[in-house]
């Protein structure tokens, strides 16, 4: 007897969205269930990132998101940065307190959270002084902070080497029960993701365990030679 399958977390059905009255993605069926790792591939412009919103609005009170741009608060210290990743779980007056007098515990956990992803230093530095890998770290370690179990993350290693992507995207399973994340790095994709779902012209192509697939099967829906 087969052991049952997990909760369904996101469903979508016959999904259709546009921009400008311009149709991106067609009749989408996709459903994520609990603990799966699912890497969302495909060209630029093959309606990824759509998708990845359509997923948000569907199931946002149990996300931690990375968008695709840091969306950090450049003035800011990474400490308050990331801090953000719980927000709306603390009162007013707890995160009025924090703008200039941080919680020795609050403190605490963002630091060991930022040594996660190789930030340990960098707990005071302003955001807007760190370079574009390591702002892409701090949305992580936001990410990691929010702890909600379902990860949505939109390239959330582009600005990262191979090793420092798949350290994080090991972070990231560890610490999330479900990933969605939308991926450009095939080899990434296949080592530390269990699905892979392959979106052209805004239409699922695509939609097979990692472990059955190979670059070479991929690489043609990236206009590579395989």
């Amino acid at each position: 007897m087969s052991p049952p399958r997990a909760e369904a977390e996101i469903v979508l059905s016959d999904a259709t969205a546009a921009y400008d009255g311009k149709p991106v993605l067609f009749g989408v069926d996709l459903t994520v269930r609990a603990g799966e790792r699912v890497a969302l591939m495909g060209r630029s412009g093959a309606g990824k990132s759509t998708l990845l919103g359509l997923i948000y609005a569907q199931a946002r009170p149990h996300v931690a998101l990375i968008p695709q741009a840091a969306t950090l608060v450049r003035t800011l210290s990474v400490f308050h940065n990331v801090y953000m990743g719980r927000l709306d779980r603390r009162s007013t007056l707890h995160n009025l307190r924090t703008l200039a007098f941080p919680a020795r515990a609050d403190l605490a956990e963002v630091g060991g959270i930022l040594g996660e992803v190789g930030l340990a230093d960098a707990l005071r530095a302003k955001a807007g002084a760190l370079s574009g890998g390591q702002q892409q770290r701090v949305s992580v370690a936001r990410a990691l902070y929010n702890g909600r179990p379902i990860l949505i993350g939109d390239e959330p290693v582009s600005a990262l080497d191979r090793r420092q992507g798949g350290l994080i995207l090991e972070r990231l399973a560890a610490r999330h029960r479900t990933l969605v994340l939308a991926l450009h790095d095939i080899a990434l994709a296949l080592a530390h993701t269990d699905r892979i779902v392959v979106l052209d012209a805004g239409r699922i192509v695509l939609d097979a365990p990692a472990r059955d697939l190979d670059e070479a099967a991929l690489a043609p829906f990236y206009g590579q030679a395989a």
